[in-house]
């Protein structure tokens, strides 16, 4: 059951080989454009005309907005303190833990092998170099890259 029933999908959506991927309870936009071995998961939002490439991860609490690029293997998270049990031992479930919201906007992209912690907005036609890491937020038409990831320049004038 690699795309579940509650999946919504825009008009012209195309999923390479959707027999590979994992989308549930996703809300994909018009003509966006999915490769292989993609997990979205529930509640995420993925704008129209996107490009999500190959071995990529995007949890519940992601908004990427239209026009954005996603390369190969990117991962997102979603909780700044991830645990496995609760303080008493439990198995946590979905009350122990809360979605931190991450946002990719407008044309923006990001590079392959980048890693995107959650809480932050990464700005529209912002830049991530491939293999940052980003930790905080990136301002529009901003270039980061690097461990963690640092401006590196603008590019404001290339948004228009």
């Amino acid at each position: 059951m690699p795309i579940t029933d509650d999946v919504r999908l825009g008009r012209d959506v195309r999923i390479f080989h959707p027999d590979l991927v994992n989308l549930y309870g996703c809300t994909i936009g018009d003509e966006t454009r999915i490769g292989t071995f993609v997990e979205i998961q529930v509640g995420a939002r993925i704008g129209a005309r996107c490009k999500i490439s190959s071995h990529t991860f995007i949890c519940e609490g992601v908004t990427i907005e239209d026009e954005a690029f996603i390369g190969h293997g990117v991962m997102f998270t979603n909780d700044k303190l991830p645990r496995a049990t609760t303080e008493d031992g439990r198995l946590q479930g979905a009350a122990d833990w809360h979605v931190e919201t991450t946002r990719v906007g407008r044309r923006a992209s990001i590079g392959s092998n980048a890693t995107i912690l959650c809480g932050i907005s990464i700005g529209d036609g912002a830049v991530v170099g491939a293999g940052a890491v980003v930790t905080r937020d990136v301002a529009p038409g901003d270039v980061v890259a690097g461990v963690p990831a640092r401006s590196v320049r603008s590019r404001i004038d290339t948004l228009t």
